[in-house]
């Protein structure tokens, strides 16, 4: 699943990832599920982490720590006014966030790798 950003955000309107900054004394999962339940009204099952990118965005250097997520419940409600669409490769929403490109080539590389439908 991908959203969009939020007018008033940096790249507003590009697809990317839900998710966000770490708060001072979290771990990546305790951020991941507060972000999901602030951004989508969504409660998490275990989150694995898998891959951690450097992106050198023009106004910071971010480190973003990419989690598998294979069970959530709740009702899905965009909190922040963005949009979502759950997709597949290759996916048919655009612009995406440079962050988010990474992760997408993985995920195919995955799919090569693994001959499964991947959805994200």
């Amino acid at each position: 699943m991908l959203t969009s950003r939020p007018v008033g955000k940096p790249y507003a309107g590009y697809w990317e990832f839900p998710g966000g900054k770490l708060e001072s004394g979290e771990t990546v999962e305790q951020a991941l599920r507060r972000e999901l339940d602030e951004e989508l009204g969504i409660q998490i099952g275990p989150a694995l982490p898998w891959k951690v990118e450097m992106i050198d965005y023009p106004h910071a250097l971010v480190r973003l720590h990419f989690c598998k997520v294979f069970d959530w419940s709740g009702i899905l409600e965009m909190r922040e006014a963005q949009s979502f669409s759950w997709e597949r490769l290759p996916v048919q929403v655009s612009p995406i966030l440079p962050g988010t490109l990474p992760v997408l080539k993985w995920f195919a590389i995955e799919q090569l790798f693994e001959g499964e439908t991947c959805c994200c």
